[in-house]
């Protein structure tokens, strides 16, 4: 995998992609990299986002866990792999998405098939939703 390119921007399956959502992709001449104690965390291309958002898709085909700090912990997951992959090389991220991707379509697949309702949308759709406040007990 050292030096071989693979496609489009992607010259170095074993470095980590060029690419980078905090300069717009190269249209701002800024290097978030730079910055001290975070920097490096900053670095992030297009395949590592794709990562997160397939990860994301994965997890919203199965149901929420019932404890609602476990919840919370799984909510974040993506995002915490989406900034802790950045740096990795791009051949392991495009590798992640793409299983991803995989997983989601042989799970819906397997669902499908043995008749159980598979509410992939409707999970999307719900986690966008405004959480309605519970109600404050009465004295």
């Amino acid at each position: 995998m050292r030096h071989a390119p693979f496609f489009g921007w992607i010259q170095d399956l074993a470095a980590p992609d060029p690419t980078n959502i905090f300069t717009l992709f190269g249209l701002i001449a800024w290097d978030p990299t730079v910055l001290p104690v975070f920097g490096h965390f900053l670095h992030l291309g297009i395949w590592p986002v794709i990562m997160g958002i397939t990860m994301w898709v994965q997890m919203k085909l199965n149901p929420p866990p019932p404890d609602p700090t476990q919840a919370m912990i799984f909510a974040f997951m993506p995002i915490i792999f989406t900034f802790m992959l950045g740096t990795f090389p791009a051949g392991l991220v495009i590798y992640w998405a793409w299983n991803n991707t995989l997983s989601v379509t042989q799970q819906w697949f397997i669902m499908k098939r043995h008749g159980a309702e598979v509410n992939l949308f409707g999970n999307i759709v719900d986690s966008f939703k405004r959480k309605p406040k519970p109600a404050e007990p009465k004295p």
